[in-house]
């Protein structure tokens, strides 16, 4: 059940409506040895998270099967997700099966997955995020063909060191498209070894950082070996919330960003749903897949949000489309856009902190 407090504006309406001048005569009736008089012996409040552990507690005094404890990871995570986002996304404004078909129309959901983008375009440190993609995998796939495009190459060098379901997805993509995928082999260290590469026809090198291997990879060093030889560098990642600890890939040199947001506010649902990521530099923008959310303004000087450079769709011109997979994820990066805003850059410090602080402890 839901639970939203009272302001004192609310209260004061409420008691005006029932003809009663304060909280004091609602309960007047009541007699004066059955109420409480003087201070209640409280413990001090708890946070949203302490709360969940106290009651989690409480309900773990009853008979029960037992929880299961999660420590598969590999790209899905349980973290705590504040109240206030499930309660937000879940307003009817938002979850609703009802697309328009002019999306101008729902200036609500444009401004929200644009606001999604901003926050996504800080934290990887690009300059353009589009609007959402199927998962991680996908985006990451859907880069390397972006490179492809840009660069003229026909091979791109993926790391072993990426999660193999996204090498799989990889392979997936490019089996059909005659392009060669070429692997990089990984160190003693766990990192990326590039030494060896054949960078001739390479359009770019792809990278996932912390690796599968929980391994932070040195992307400046990656970025200067791919770009003195033509080629672009390619960031994923799998764990979102590294991206509030560690050094942003755009400012490490890398061109494309790309991974998997489900750790911003998506519960675990049986390995679903994901929420791709992908962000760009500027001079990238015109080979992006996938939708853009831009703000203009309207005839009288209003702000507004529109679909912006669409003629890179699908739906426009067809064969010629960056990307003829249309599905996305809207409602997900609008859920991680309310988690973002809830936890804000120092929550997100402090939660990412936490979980290698306990990753840690747990190697040791």
């Amino acid at each position: 059940m839901r639970y939203f407090p009272h302001t004192e504006d609310d209260i004061r309406r409420m008691l005006e409506g029932i003809g009663v001048e304060s909280i004091d005569a609602l309960f007047s009736g009541v007699p004066p040895d059955c109420r409480s008089s003087g201070a209640m012996h409280l413990p001090d409040p708890l946070c949203e998270w302490e709360l969940d552990l106290k009651m989690d507690e409480m309900a773990g005094q009853n008979t029960a099967a037992p929880p299961l404890t999660l420590l598969v990871g590999a790209g899905r995570y349980h973290h705590h997700i504040p109240a206030v986002v499930p309660a937000l996304a879940g307003r009817s404004e938002f979850l609703t099966a009802y697309t328009p078909y002019q999306p101008e129309i729902s200036q609500g959901t444009l401004q929200a997955i644009y606001e999604y983008q901003t926050l996504a375009a800080r934290l990887m440190g690009m300059d353009v995020v589009t609007a959402s993609h199927y998962d991680g995998a996908t985006a990451l796939a859907e880069s390397l063909l972006m490179a492809i495009r840009k660069t003229g190459r026909s091979s791109v060098v993926v790391s072993r060191t990426i999660h193999p379901h996204f090498r799989q997805v990889i392979r997936t993509y490019l089996k059909p498209t005659g392009y060669n995928l070429v692997e990089a082999g990984f160190t003693r260290e766990g990192t990326t070894d590039v030494t060896g590469i054949d960078w001739s026809d390479a359009a770019a090198l792809a990278v996932q950082s912390p690796n599968f291997f929980g391994c932070v990879e040195p992307l400046s060093r990656y970025a200067d070996a791919a770009h003195g030889a033509g080629a672009l560098l390619v960031a994923s990642f799998t764990e979102a919330l590294s991206l509030g600890i560690l050094k942003n890939p755009g400012s490490q040199g890398a061109d494309i960003v790309a991974g998997e947001g489900q750790s911003f506010g998506l519960p675990l649902g049986f390995g679903g749903p994901g929420l791709g990521m992908l962000g760009a530099r500027q001079e990238l923008v015109r080979t992006l897949p996938g939708r853009l959310i831009g703000k203009t303004r309207d005839r009288n000087g209003k702000p507004g949000f529109v679909l912006t450079l669409a003629t890179r769709e699908q739906h426009i011109r067809r064969e010629k489309a960056t990307s003829n997979i249309c599905t996305n994820n809207g409602h997900c990066a609008l859920t991680a856009a309310i988690f973002l805003a809830t936890l804000g850059a120092e929550g997100l410090a402090r939660m990412a902190r936490i979980n290698h602080n306990k990753a840690a402890y747990l190697a040791e």
